[in-house]
């Protein structure tokens, strides 16, 4: 493309434009760059469904000897899946971070920052490339436990993965953010990440109920984000839709966005000082 110009003696020349950076083709270009390693190996996908497969396989038996009809909604399946869907977003998008940490000390990172996308699309794209990824093993795990009596919902199945990748954004942009932080240290990630990870999902009632556990635990559940994202979950895979609970999730998952957002993309553009 070119541009015509005005110089001080009166002359129009014609000068080259400079190509805008779009933010939507910049994101595009680092998303496909992130998927292309998992198009070339689509197994690793398979890889990653191995341990929510072991929960199903090992919890679910338990939750149905133990809490058999105690169970709320009746179905220990219609309740334990959900949660093991957003288990896998949580392991998923928070674990995200050290691939950041591998490119930066591989200098992989720093080539990518002297390129003209935009630093916000170096974040996005990459937490859209894990949605892709959540999205294909959520499709596989439901589609396992359906033939052992797991009931699907379209509608509501539709808008629990629609939920779950608001969620994995958000949270994959911290998790990105908290690596950009601990640079310089990178063993910090991993206690970081340990240490909120196991009592945000015990207190989330993602594998055992907290209806019937001590009262400290059901206040602090009150206080857990990831709570109101499990039990819209159970909601939206039921069939429920337009309810309190699904609204009160919505809330939290977008909360979460936005927060990742925030703080993904400041770390980011400041990620090569």
């Amino acid at each position: 493309m070119t541009a015509t110009a005005l110089t001080q003696t009166g002359a129009v020349t014609t000068e080259p434009a400079v190509e805008r950076s779009s933010f939507a083709r910049d994101t595009g270009i680092v998303l496909m760059r992130e998927l292309r390693p998992m198009l070339r190996d689509p197994f690793s996908v398979v890889f990653g469904l191995v341990q929510p497969i072991v929960f199903l396989a090992l919890f679910g038996p338990l939750l149905g000897g133990s809490l058999a009809g105690s169970v709320p909604g009746g179905s220990v399946w219609q309740w334990f899946v959900p949660a093991i869907l957003v288990m896998t977003a949580l392991f998923g998008s928070s674990t995200v971070g050290s691939n950041l940490l591998y490119e930066m000390q591989t200098g992989a990172h720093e080539r990518m920052l002297v390129t003209p996308l935009s630093r916000s699309s170096l974040l996005v794209g990459r937490a859209l490339k894990e949605m892709v990824t959540l999205g294909a093993q959520a499709v596989l795990i439901v589609a396992v436990m359906v033939p052992f009596g797991f009931r699907l919902h379209p509608a509501g199945a539709l808008l629990g993965l629609a939920l779950l990748a608001v969620f994995g954004i958000g949270l994959g942009s911290l998790s990105y953010a908290l690596a950009i932080a601990v640079r310089k240290q990178d063993w910090m990630f991993w206690v970081v990440q340990q240490t909120f990870l196991f009592p945000l999902m015990i207190l989330s009632g993602m594998l055992l109920p907290l209806e019937s556990g001590p009262g400290w635990m059901q206040v602090l559940s009150r206080f857990n984000p990831l709570s109101y994202i499990v039990n819209a979950e159970r909601a939206l895979f039921s069939g429920e839709i337009a309810t309190a609970t699904v609204a009160w999730g919505v809330v939290a998952a977008v909360a979460t966005l936005a927060v990742g957002l925030a703080v993904g993309i400041r770390g980011m553009r400041r990620s090569g000082d």
